[in-house]
């Protein structure tokens, strides 16, 4: 009788996860968000209302502001907002100096525009800290700490009761 060999048995490995070069095994890059194109150096300050946050940004230029990669004026639809936006630059007569730059996630419109209210006054202050004093004054470095209230259990709402019925 003729002697048979048993060949090692060898798992197949899906093509999916075999090795093509060197260049398989490296750590995927991760790419940073862009920016938007901008000149020079900047000073750049945070600002937040209620759930929105703006990461702004003040170049010296011509008073242009640009909110997440759209004109100021298109992003904040209505004037004034707009307005409450620059309303920092406006109350020191510098507004044509400093263009804006912000990127501003999370809450609505009216919380966005007061963040990058706050953020643009906390910029200033890093440009200039004897414009600390005016700015508080009109209340832009104070941030608003009002925030929408909790539902508690037992409630309707974080404050309302049930309905009470005497019988």
């Amino acid at each position: 009788m003729p002697e048979i060999t048993k060949k090692p048995r060898v798992p197949k490995v899906p093509a999916a996860h075999q090795a093509v070069g060197a260049a398989s095994h490296a750590p995927k890059e991760h790419k940073a968000p862009a920016l938007p194109k901008t000149h020079g150096k900047y000073i750049e300050a945070v600002g937040r209302r209620k759930t929105a946050i703006a990461r702004v940004r003040l170049f010296e230029g011509s008073g242009k502001m640009t909110v997440n990669d759209k004109d100021g004026k298109q992003y904040f639809s209505m004037p004034r907002l707009v307005a409450d936006a620059i309303l920092p630059l406006t109350t020191l007569k510098i507004a044509g100096e400093w263009d804006i730059s912000a990127k501003v996630s999370g809450g609505g419109i009216h919380a966005q525009a007061g963040a990058v209210r706050l953020g643009v006054a906390r910029a200033l202050v890093k440009k200039n800290p004897e414009w600390k004093k005016m700015l508080r004054v009109f209340g832009f470095m104070t941030r608003d700490s009002r925030a929408v209230e909790r539902k508690k259990y037992g409630k309707k709402k974080a404050r309302r009761s049930p309905q009470w019925a005497k019988r």
